[in-house]
C-alpha cells in the first residue's frame, strides 16, 4: 500500500519512438490530483534483451505494482488505474 502522503506509483514499459507509450503516459499523467504528481518509472524495453523478449509488441504496458498483473496495455484503461489508485492510497 501507498503511504499516507506518498505518491502512487507506476511502472510504464515503453519504447523512446513509441507514440502510443507517450499517449499512455499523457493520460497517466492527466489523472493525477493537482500538484501531487505520480512516481511514475518509464522502461525502455529496448535497454533490456529480457524485458523485449516479454514485452515486445505489446507496449505500452502499465502496472501499479510489478508484482500483480497489468493495469491495460495500448491504450490507458482510466478505470482500472482509477481503481488501483482507490486501493493503494490513503
Amino acid at each position: 500500500m501507498t503511504q499516507q502522503g506518498s505518491a502512487p506509483k507506476f511502472v510504464l514499459y515503453s519504447r523512446s519512438w513509441c507514440h502510443l507509450c507517450a499517449d499512455m503516459l499523457a493520460a497517466l499523467r492527466a489523472l493525477e490530483p493537482p500538484g501531487q504528481p505520480f512516481d511514475v518509472a518509464v522502461l525502455d524495453v529496448d535497454a533490456d534483451p529480457a524485458l523485449v523478449a516479454r514485452f515486445d509488441e505489446l507496449v505500452p504496458v502499465l502496472y501499479g505494482d510489478p508484482a500483480q498483473p497489468e493495469l491495460c496495455h495500448y491504450f490507458l484503461d482510466e478505470a482500472a488505474v482509477r481503481s488501483y489508485l482507490a486501493q493503494h492510497t490513503s
